[in-house]
């Protein structure tokens, strides 16, 4: 089992390249919106239980996909309200059950970033606020500075997705 950990700012291009990577792969994707969206129906972002269940939902999955052989791709977006030990401790798991993680970050400009912030494909409970997103920037990044260092890094400004993908296939595949 292999679990593709590919994490970024909000808008750097982690669906998009997710979603390349699981149709030459057949890994299942696990997008981290599917369950942040589902929760947000209930609970206000980053309420206790909010936090809780998303954590508990991301981890059982994962646990699971781990335990049965089911290779996967998680997306995630580093911000405050998230364990800064989750990483490690997803990690953990798919390794005790004998697979292995790949840890890929994507890197975006700011610019770039704004810009994709009000593309229509953002779609679910995803950041479009560019006020929101200012204010709340120097928390992504301090986020993002805690994550496990990356097995590959890719300039998602300079990249084309489908390049991105390719680069990532061809690292599974090695």
């Amino acid at each position: 089992m292999q679990m593709l950990f590919i994490y970024g700012a909000p808008a750097a291009g982690k669906l998009t390249i997710s979603e390349h990577v699981a149709e030459q792969t057949g890994f299942a994707l696990f997008h981290n919106h599917l369950i942040v969206d589902a929760l947000l129906a209930v609970f206000p972002f980053g309420s206790p239980e909010f936090v809780r269940l998303r954590e508990t939902f991301w981890a059982e999955t994962i646990e699971a996909a781990a335990r049965t052989g089911r290779s996967l791709i998680f997306t995630f977006c580093p911000e405050p309200t998230v364990d800064r030990r989750l990483p490690e401790r997803l990690k953990s798991s798919v390794q005790q059950a004998g697979g292995t993680v790949l840890f890929i970050r994507l890197n975006v400009s700011e610019q770039e970033q704004e810009r994709r912030l009000l593309a229509p494909s953002r779609t679910g409970g995803k950041l479009r606020d560019i006020a929101l997103f200012r204010a709340l920037r120097s928390d992504f990044e301090a986020a993002m500075a805690e994550m496990p260092a990356p097995d590959m890094s890719i300039d998602t400004d300079l990249t084309r997705a489908p390049d991105a993908a390719g680069r990532i296939v061809q690292r599974v595949r090695a």
